[in-house]
């Protein structure tokens, strides 16, 4: 009978570590889902502009430092704000090096 008034603080502490884990487990397998759809959009971008680049007839400095942008925001693996500024420069720098090949586009 001594024993019997433990249950109850247990049983408690058993429920509240359940409530917590089942609340934040689907959060945070969504953050890190977004994280990697993020940086995989990222990458994407990435290589689209370097190909752009590669493509392109002439330089384009302004295209080629917001590739260095994106390429280092990659580097430093941020989080999904940093993969959307990647992404962001790396689709400008695309445009750019679009726009200097012309009409008929990267040979």
């Amino acid at each position: 009978m001594g024993w019997s008034w433990l249950v109850w603080p247990v049983g408690a502490a058993v429920l509240v570590a359940a409530g917590y884990v089942t609340a934040t487990l689907p959060r945070r397998r969504a953050h890190q889902h977004a994280r990697r759809v993020s940086w995989s959009t990222a990458r994407s971008a990435i290589d689209a502009a370097t190909v752009s680049r590669d493509a392109a007839p002439r330089t384009v400095a302004e295209a080629e430092q917001l590739l260095t942008r994106a390429q280092t925001l990659a580097a430093d693996r941020g989080g999904p704000a940093a993969a959307r500024a990647a992404t962001d420069y790396a689709r400008r720098a695309d445009e750019l090096w679009r726009t200097a090949a012309g009409p008929e586009g990267p040979a």
